[in-house]
C-alpha cells in the first residue's frame, strides 16, 4: 500500500503562469473546556492575561456559575503542557470541570479554499475572537455511517444544500462558523465540532433550526450535542500569525 497522503489540499492558484494545487501539513487544533462553580471570573481573566495565550473565555448562559475556555494551537502538545499547567493552578483549579462539554477538533480543508493557510490557521482564530460577535454556540455531531456510502453526485448535492444555508447566514452577517474534524479525538466518537459565532444569539439558534430541514441533518445526522451556549467575557488574539 502506498504511503497515505494526509496533507490538507486547497484550491489551485497561479504560480509563474501555471495553476498549482495548494498543500499544507499545518492545522489548528481547538479545544473547548467547560467549568462550573465559578465565582471568580475576574481572577480567571487576570490569569489568562498573565499566561499570554490566545483564547476566549465564555460565560455559560445555561449555568449562572459556569464558564468555558476556548483555546487553540497548531501544536497539540500545547494542551498537554502549557494549558495543562495553567489549569492545574489557581484560580482554575478551584473550578469544577464539566467533561460532558469538552470538545477537541482540528481544522480541515475540502479542496477548493483559495488561501489554504488562512483557512486552516488564521480564519478560525479571527472568527473566534471577533469583537462584534460575542455570542457562541458550540456542539459536536456524528453522521450516520450510511452517509459515506452515498454515490459521489448525491453526496455533493446533500453537502451543497447544507452549505447554501451556512453561506446565506454568513453573508447576511448573522453567523460565522468554525468547523473542526474530531475523528479519533472525541471520547464519544463524534465526527465534527461546530462553532457558530455572531452578534446576537437568536440568529445562531435560527441557523441550527434551518439546518435541521436539510436532508443531511434529517436523514444522516445520528447525534448532535450537547450544546454549549456562551457569551464572551474575555478574548485575545495576540499575533497576526501562528
Amino acid at each position: 500500500m502506498d504511503k497515505p497522503d494526509i496533507r490538507e489540499k486547497g484550491g489551485e492558484h497561479a504560480i509563474d503562469g501555471k495553476s498549482v494545487r495548494q498543500y499544507s501539513d499545518r492545522r489548528l487544533f481547538m479545544q473547548l473546556l467547560a467549568f462550573g462553580a465559578c465565582r471568580i471570573a475576574p481572577g480567571l481573566i487576570r490569569a489568562l492575561e498573565q499566561a499570554e495565550i490566545e483564547g476566549v473565555l465564555y460565560a455559560d448562559v445555561n449555568d449562572p456559575q459556569g464558564v468555558a475556555l476556548l483555546t487553540w494551537s497548531p501544536d497539540p502538545e500545547f494542551f498537554a503542557t502549557d494549558l495543562r499547567g495553567l489549569l492545574q493552578h489557581r484560580p482554575f483549579e478551584e473550578l469544577t470541570l464539566k467533561p460532558e462539554y469538552t470538545m477537541l477538533g482540528r481544522t480541515y480543508a475540502i479542496g477548493h479554499e483559495p488561501d489554504l493557510d488562512d483557512w486552516l490557521i488564521d480564519k478560525p482564530r479571527r472568527s473566534a475572537t471577533e469583537p462584534s460577535a460575542p455570542w457562541a454556540v458550540w456542539y459536536p455531531l456524528r453522521r450516520a455511517g450510511s452517509f459515506q456510502l452515498l454515490p459521489p453526485e448525491e453526496l455533493t448535492a446533500v453537502l451543497r444544500e447544507h452549505s447554501v444555508i451556512g453561506h446565506a447566514f454568513g453573508s447576511a452577517g448573522y453567523a460565522q462558523d468554525i468547523r473542526l474534524a474530531c475523528a479519533g479525538l472525541d471520547k464519544n466518537d463524534n465526527d465534527f465540532v461546530i462553532g457558530l459565532v455572531g452578534r446576537e444569539l437568536y440568529p445562531l439558534s435560527a441557523c441550527v433550526q434551518a439546518m435541521r430541514k436539510t436532508r443531511q441533518t434529517a436523514s444522516y445526522i445520528e447525534k448532535m450535542g450537547p450544546f454549549f451556549v456562551g457569551r464572551t467575557l474575555w478574548q485575545k488574539l495576540r499575533t497576526p500569525k501562528l
